[in-house]
């Protein structure tokens, strides 16, 4: 068993995910996100889940209205789709993701976490 409020205690960072899980080749990650620091980006590959715990998420896709998503909100970005998270308070999120997921895509930006540094 995962107690995730306890797991967030050991996150200190904005925009560096945490691995708290897997299930088959997926991971479970949790993010606390808080501003505008994560750049357009897209995952060639892959699909990747969001998942509001608590707060607030401003989500951008390419093409389309920017939405807010609250606690308790779910939204699955296609792959191949440029897209960008923000919020102006602390918001914290589970992301379900391949493990073949880089964080930020291809694009590397200061707050790119490979993976050894989400474990």
């Amino acid at each position: 068993m995962i107690d995730i409020n306890k797991k967030f205690e050991t996150v200190t960072d904005y925009f560096s995910p945490k691995i708290i899980g897997e299930v088959n080749d997926v991971y479970v990650k949790i993010v606390k996100v808080k501003g505008e620091d994560i750049p357009w980006h897209n995952h060639e590959h892959e699909d990747e889940l969001f998942y509001v715990l608590e707060g607030s998420l401003l989500f951008e896709e390419e093409g389309k209205d920017s939405f807010t998503m609250n606690a308790g909100n779910m939204y699955t970005v296609k792959k191949g789709i440029n897209h960008r998270i923000s919020s102006k308070e602390e918001c914290k999120l589970m992301l379900i993701e391949n493990k073949t997921t880089a964080h930020t895509g291809t694009v590397k930006a200061t707050i790119t976490k490979s993976l050894k540094e989400q474990s």
